[in-house]
């Protein structure tokens, strides 16, 4: 079996990664199927590790899916002297841009604007400078133009929306961004080419122990309500923002403590703000981010704590109107409600100390072993994951013997693999499938050279060629493709994760929901009923998303968000 196959997540791999589960011994256990969790997967299966993830919900469905997708070095930590973490981050966006994803992540210019003469053109100026300077230093910056000071005009050229008197120069510097949530996935599935078992809708519900040690876990099927136990020889828990509910479980503290803090994010029409760069503004609480992402800009983020519902995190009306005030202070024509076609919040896991404030927390990471056989990841920043990952396997490797050191630095997620070439040859191949090569770029722009995949089914079926009803510019294909090879389960898989369809059209999906659900029904082999239950819960979702975001305030946001109930079946124990 070629490992493109071994890759494949559909309803068949999963029922045989349950039996997997219930019956085999694995040398790792993640707890975990954010960037971190699926790295670490990738990065045990690719030692020779018999390794199985599970995740409670559905991959990427929490933070790593409602990022501000950026891959970055952190410019702003080079103000708080961090270099280390800056080195390190520039390190991997280098690998990222150039080895591991080139299909998935892309360079992107962005300009910082400057509004004081002489000093803060020579402050910000060295910072940008150093950061260049690092990167090409270490080999990273790879092909990335460097940074260059621009007058207001050359400024305003690039960005016509800015505001005359919001600026009187800017620099223009590189850094990435990416599709988290379909980055997580590909993760996954490269980890699953290299042999780990990885199943979705697996709640841990308790670590299984013998005396003081930790010896694998017991697990809900969310589908089923059946619960199992998974044996194995370490237990890696890469959960995020959901780190300390092992306390929970182990009737003490773990270690460490990991606070949340909430991040809004905006999405707007392209044809909102007149820019062919991004934007990085500063503000009071937190740094602002204006990002081209094809059709539509994100704008983003806030910075605040968060100790409320964990999975569905709720944007408020005051979060929504901190960020348009932010950012209309420096744009010709203010952004209104009305412009807005998504809203999504995410937590940042940021390691805690007493009395500190979230926007001052570390981005760095941790790896604790707060009992004999488990292994605990937490904080660090997305750009940075497979350090974190890297980590946390060489910790669980000194239980195991004879365990070769991570080589993740050199395997290309899959997609990669031909996909230089393939845009080369991008209208060639949209020539012999009978497609657009506007549709072939936004394939290898999302599968890489796993887009002849789709191409095939096509032309196996050409209705799978026609637009998704209410977003034109995905195909039937692509949702068929995420329930027979990338695990998706529900609608809410599709419409917010494997597409962004949740956040990308006015309607958050409502428009399409019937159509996709006609696509998926099939291969998930739902009937009647249970496409109904579908897209009821997936209206339910959006209607309740829609509510929390008039709400006043976090407390009043959070319930109004909880008023839709979750299409995985609700745990009955922490």
């Amino acid at each position: 079996m070629s490992r493109f196959a071994a890759s494949q997540l559909g309803p068949q791999q999963r029922a045989d990664a349950l039996a997997r589960l219930r019956t085999e011994t694995f040398d790792v256990v993640v707890i975990g199927g954010g960037v971190t969790g699926a790295g670490a997967a990738l990065d045990a299966a690719s030692r020779g590790l018999s390794v199985a993830l599970v995740e409670a919900r559905d991959f990427a469905a929490g933070t790593s899916s409602r990022s501000s997708k950026l891959i970055h070095g952190g410019l702003r930590y080079l103000e708080q002297l961090n270099f280390s973490l800056v080195r390190e981050a520039l390190e991997e966006r280098g690998r990222l841009l150039t080895t591991l994803a080139p299909h998935l992540v892309r360079p992107t210019p962005f300009l910082l604007p400057l509004n004081h003469h002489g000093w803060q053109r020579l402050y910000y100026g060295a910072g940008v400078a150093l950061y260049d300077t690092l990167g090409s230093i270490l080999g990273t910056a790879r092909g990335l133009p460097r940074h260059k000071h621009l007058s207001r005009t050359s400024a305003r050229r690039l960005f016509p929306s800015l505001r005359r008197d919001a600026l009187v120069g800017a620099i223009r510097y590189y850094d990435g961004h990416v599709d988290d949530a379909r980055f997580v996935l590909t993760l996954a599935r490269t980890a699953a080419s290299y042999g780990a078992v990885t199943a979705t809708s697996t709640r841990v519900v308790d670590l299984l122990r013998n005396a003081r040690e930790v010896v694998g876990v017991r697990v809900r099927d969310l589908e089923s309500d059946e619960e199992f136990e998974v044996r194995a020889r370490t237990v890696v828990a890469a959960t995020g923002v959901w780190s300390d509910d092992l306390s929970e479980m182990l009737h003490e503290r773990p270690g460490l403590r990991v606070r949340a803090s909430k991040g809004v994010h905006l999405v707007v029409p392209r044809s909102v703000i007149s820019g062919d760069v991004g934007l990085i503004l500063r503000t009071e609480k937190s740094v602002l981010f204006v990002i081209p992402w094809g059709g539509h800009w994100i704008i983003g983020t806030t910075d605040t704590d968060w100790d409320l519902d964990r999975a569905h995190p709720a944007a408020s009306s005051v979060d929504i109107d901190y960020i348009l005030e932010h950012v209309n202070a420096v744009l010709e024509r203010p952004i209104t409600h009305d412009d807005i076609e998504g809203v999504y919040a995410g937590l940042r896991p940021l390691l805690a100390g007493e009395d500190e404030s979230s926007s001052k927390l570390s981005r760095e990471h941790a790896v604790v072993e707060p009992m004999l056989g488990l292994m605990l990841v937490a904080g660090g920043k997305y750009t940075t994951y497979r350090v974190m990952a890297a980590d946390v396997i060489d910790k669980a490797a000194h239980r195991l013997r004879s365990v070769p050191a991570s080589r993740t630095q050199d395997i290309p997620l899959i997609g990669a693999d031909g996909f230089t070439a393939m845009w080369a040859n991008r209208a060639d191949l949209a020539r012999r499938h009978g497609a657009t090569v506007g549709a072939v770029e936004h394939l290898l722009e999302r599968y890489g050279s796993l887009t002849t995949e789709l191409l095939a089914s096509i032309d196996a079926d050409p209705r799978l060629g026609q637009p998704v009803v209410g977003a034109p510019e995905y195909l039937a294909a692509e949702i068929a493709y995420a329930a027979s090879h990338e695990g998706a389960l529900h609608l809410e898989d599709v419409l917010t994760r494997r597409t962004r369809i949740s956040i990308e059209t006015a309607h958050r999906g409502l428009d399409s929901v019937e159509d996709v659900a006609d696509v998926l029904a099939p291969t998930l082999g739902w009937d009647a009923a249970t496409r109904r239950r579908e897209v009821e819960h997936y209206r339910a979702r959006v209607l309740a998303e829609r509510e929390s975001q008039r709400m006043p305030d976090d407390l009043t946001a959070d319930a109004a968000r909880l008023g839709a109930p979750d299409v995985r079946k609700p745990s009955k124990r922490p």
